[in-house]
């Protein structure tokens, strides 16, 4: 356990220091400060800033955690020439690149709805869960990122497969879904879309929120049909563990192969 904490406090101590999470950082700040002065309704700055989390979080998420994979293998071989297990290892980099990739949101957007607190002061609860949404985003494609970088020797092709995977969960699976619908809308489709939703991490992240609003317009048809299985608070219920099952589902997967993989 102090092997692991050493390994985090190092990867922590780096990656603060770097320009891309300084970056990330500066940029939500930018945009939080710009959406909340330019709207002024705390409605439309939530949705914003929601819309912001499910696009731009998976995409760091999954680039910056490939790369910083393949950017830490020399290091990865020499801690492994000392008597520290894989699982320390692998478990003090996913907390020393996740921890700072959280804290950039925390800060990034919680900064401003600070400033701002008055704006935000009916809708506590809803600004609650949607840090835990952004959260959950981080946690899980950053656990994607570390399987795909360590199951792909290549650098190129691991930081294909992670561009693709961004694209197929925010662009890719919304028009697959709508196939599927169109094509077989006249047979009863509500348990396929709960299935299909529950495989995107983005989409179940966007209903947690949504739900918490009672706006079922907004939520698209997977979402409406969430809403009329489960009601509000189940429907928030299960949206958590699923996002809670699809992390140890990416972590696990990630660790195995880490732990097989020959460096």
């Amino acid at each position: 356990m102090n092997k692991t904490l050493k390994i985090i406090k190092y990867q922590i101590k780096d990656n603060i220091q770097s320009r891309w999470i300084i970056g990330f950082f500066l940029f939500f700040l930018a945009f939080s400060v710009w959406i909340i002065t330019f709207t002024g309704n705390v409605s439309k700055v939530i949705m914003s800033i929601l819309n912001l989390i499910l696009i731009v979080l998976p995409l760091i998420s999954l680039i910056f955690g490939t790369i910083y994979i393949y950017n830490n293998l020399n290091y990865i071989k020499f801690i492994l020439t000392q008597p520290v297990k894989r699982t320390s290892i692998y478990l003090g980099l996913y907390l020393g690149l996740v921890i700072p990739l959280v804290f950039c949101l925390i800060f990034g957007i919680g900064i401003p709805i600070i400033i701002f607190y008055p704006l935000f002061a009916s809708d506590v609860e809803i600004v609650i869960l949607l840090f835990l949404t952004g959260i959950f985003q981080i946690i899980i494609f950053t656990a994607f990122a570390f399987f795909i970088a360590s199951a792909n020797d290549d650098r190129l092709k691991g930081l294909g497969v992670s561009i693709f995977v961004w694209l197929f969960f925010t662009i890719i699976y919304d028009g697959f879904i709508l196939f599927i619908l169109q094509t077989f809308q006249d047979y009863p489709l509500e348990k396929t879309a709960l299935v299909l939703m529950m495989i995107n991490p983005i989409d179940i992240g966007r209903i947690f929120i949504i739900l918490k609003f009672d706006v079922s317009a907004l939520m698209g048809y997977t979402g409406a049909v969430f809403e009329k299985f489960f009601g509000n608070n189940l429907g928030m219920f299960i949206s958590f563990f699923v996002q809670v099952f699809w992390f140890f589902v990416f972590f696990i997967l990630g660790l195995k192969v880490f732990k097989n993989k020959d460096f």
